[in-house]
């Protein structure tokens, strides 16, 4: 009797084996979390629990540091790249991308097979196989064994089948995602999209993981891990950026009094979640004008006092959101023939399952007020008479008036007549001196005749006014040692030449120092959820000082 004890417990003894050798999906996915990490969260669409049995024979699992990854890829390792549209706001559908970044020399072609790059060289050199992987070869011949079972490889690591969508035979990489739990299954090229619905989703950073396998005749072989935080917010992800007509560095949060400052607000909404919502865009300068709501993204307000103003903005969105639960209300007294009579929720109390909700979005900033040059204009043009010595220069004198403050510095850009072309970059001092009327007359050197573009620039340490003039210089007379110069003005009002022109200042005058996005004058603020996604990634994953030198005080000459 004891030996039929023994034997009938060896059975139960075997039979136990293969359910506590098989792998799970959290095993596989998740094994640097600990045990029971993210389980309770709402179902993903399409998504599956982590709690499912992973296929190990098809699917191997390999450690980190297991010697087998030198040899997943030939020629080189596989790089995968997983990134998203995050931060997404709640409800809203949140995308992911990943890239496989194939070694050197390596890439896709149109029928899914890895193939070397035609005059690329590698460090190996060239191959005489123009094939890495000959998928397409490997599959024609399975169709040629005829075999009745060779489907079973066609599967996913949880065995469901792979769709059989047109050119499937073509996407010869199995991606797994995994998140709250969950996994989706994808079967796809070099490149992947899946998208979520984040209504579901717990606010917050979540983490992102994704592993890669590649076919290998019957069997898979993993080639990439890669994973990345993603943050899903109740709050409606906003930037703002700042923008003014003479400013000369926006980024510093420093603006002029008396000229509009362009606020423009940029909603990130890369799925388009509010386009049908209706978008209130409420402001409060801080300068005692009140409050001002608009429909607009974008509005202008000047101030016209010196000092530090916080700056407040609201953006409300009506958003679908979830119905409130109804409450319950004591049965009416009906006839007896009401059909509803019983029921304590007549048909006017069931809620519309389209319910809509209030999102917010906030921006704050501390903006700096003062004085500056407002506006610089060319009053007039005159010919300087030249010492015989150097009877083929022109000398030309600029009457220079500007509104604001007295600048410190004025600087020329003479360019081609269409103004693309830099000839000459000069730059001088302006006296102290000169009072409280901005009148100043700026000498320049021509030497030969011909049409000029000349770019203008007031500034001090706050701010950087321009004007544009071309300038006509004719040929002098041989017969006599003067000449007359007819001065020309044309006004250049092209914003594409202002912004070129103080770009190329900025660089000139200023190397220390790189506006944001490239585009003077203009300070993008936003910060806040960037910095809660660094620290939110922090959590899953354990200068030099500008100056300003001035050409010397000489008569440039071109």
């Amino acid at each position: 009797m004891e030996c039929i004890y023994c034997f009938l417990g060896f059975l139960l003894l075997a039979a136990r084996l293969p359910l506590d050798a098989a792998k799970r999906f959290h095993d596989v996915l998740s094994n640097e979390r600990p045990s029971g990490y993210m389980r309770e969260h709402n179902q993903l669409n399409g998504w599956s629990s982590d709690e499912n049995d992973w296929n190990e024979k098809l699917y191997p699992v390999w450690k980190r540091g297991d010697p087998r990854w030198k040899n997943s890829w030939k020629g080189g390792h596989v790089q995968a790249v997983l990134t998203s549209d995050s931060p997404a706001l709640v409800g809203s559908t949140i995308t992911f991308v990943v890239n496989l970044v194939f070694p050197r020399c390596q890439k896709e072609d149109a029928n899914g097979n890895i193939v070397y790059e035609k005059n690329c060289r590698n460090d190996t050199g060239p191959s005489p196989d123009p094939f890495v992987y000959n998928w397409a070869a490997w599959s024609e011949d399975n169709d040629r064994e005829n075999d009745t079972s060779q489907d079973h490889h066609n599967v996913f690591p949880d065995g469901k089948p792979f769709p059989h969508p047109p050119g499937w035979k073509k996407r010869n990489f199995v991606y797994v995602f995994h998140t709250l739990g969950q996994y989706f299954q994808r079967l796809g090229r070099c490149s992947v999209r899946v998208s979520i619905n984040t209504a579901n989703v717990t606010l917050g950073p979540q983490l992102m993981e994704v592993t890669v396998y590649r076919r290998h005749r019957r069997a898979y072989v993993p080639i990439a891990k890669v994973k990345d935080v993603y943050v899903v917010t109740d709050q409606i992800p906003i930037f703002v950026t700042m923008s003014q007509k003479n400013n000369r560095n926006s980024s510093d949060e420093t603006f002029l009094r008396n000229l509009p400052i362009i606020f423009n607000v940029f909603i990130h909404d890369p799925s388009h979640f509010l386009n049908m919502s209706a978008i209130n865009y409420k402001w409060i300068f801080g300068d005692n004008t009140g409050l001002f709501v608009s429909i607009n993204s974008t509005l202008n307000h000047t101030y016209v006092l010196n000092g530090t103003f916080n700056l407040n903005l609201t953006v409300q969105a009506a958003v679908p959101g979830p119905c409130p639960s109804p409450s319950p209300r004591p049965p009416k007294p009906t006839p007896s023939l009401s059909p509803g009579g019983d029921n304590p929720l007549e048909l006017s109390d069931v809620p519309d399952e389209n319910c809509q909700i209030n999102r917010y979005g906030y921006f704050t900033a501390t903006i700096t007020i003062v004085d500056g040059i407002l506006e610089v204009n060319i009053i007039k043009m005159t010919d300087v008479p030249m010492p015989p010595p150097q009877p083929d220069n022109s000398l030309m004198d600029f009457v220079v008036t500007c509104e604001g403050i007295i600048p410190t510095e004025v600087c020329t850009i003479i360019s081609d007549p269409s103004c693309q072309i830099t000839q000459s970059i000069i730059c001088d001092p302006v006296d102290v001196n000169m009072g409280e009327l901005c009148l100043l007359t700026v000498r320049r050197a021509f030497r030969e005749s011909g049409t000029y573009c000349m770019n203008l620039t007031l500034g001090d340490e706050a701010s950087l006014a321009l004007t544009s003039t071309l300038v006509s210089v004719p040929g002098r007379d041989p017969a006599s040692s003067l000449r007359i110069a007819n001065g020309v003005l044309v006004s250049v009002g092209c914003l594409t030449l202002f912004v070129a022109v103080i770009a190329l200042l900025a660089y000139k005058k200023h190397k220390a120092y790189k506006p944001i996005g490239n585009r003077t004058g203009i300070v993008v603020k936003g910060k806040r959820l960037n910095v809660f996604l660094h620290h939110a990634k922090s959590a899953f994953f354990p200068g030099n000082q500008e100056k300003d030198p001035l050409l010397k005080n000489q008569p440039g000459t071109l």
